[in-house]
């Protein structure tokens, strides 16, 4: 038996989720869109330091 492909439409969806949870946390869409995916994927991974980085940002 060999291991299903991962397909490029799952790998979409993914991302969009990813983006949509950075767009949730408060981050400025312009800047989500100018992110790369490795870049969406650290910030996701800990929303406690980008709500860090946007308070000390707006104060």
């Amino acid at each position: 038996m060999t291991r299903p492909r991962k397909k490029p439409g799952a790998k979409r969806r993914r991302q969009l989720e990813q983006k949509k949870r950075l767009l949730a946390l408060g981050v400025d869409e312009k800047i989500v869109n100018r992110m790369n995916p490795k870049e969406i994927r650290d910030k996701v991974k800990y929303p406690a330091k980008v709500e860090k980085e946007l308070a000390a940002e707006k104060s």
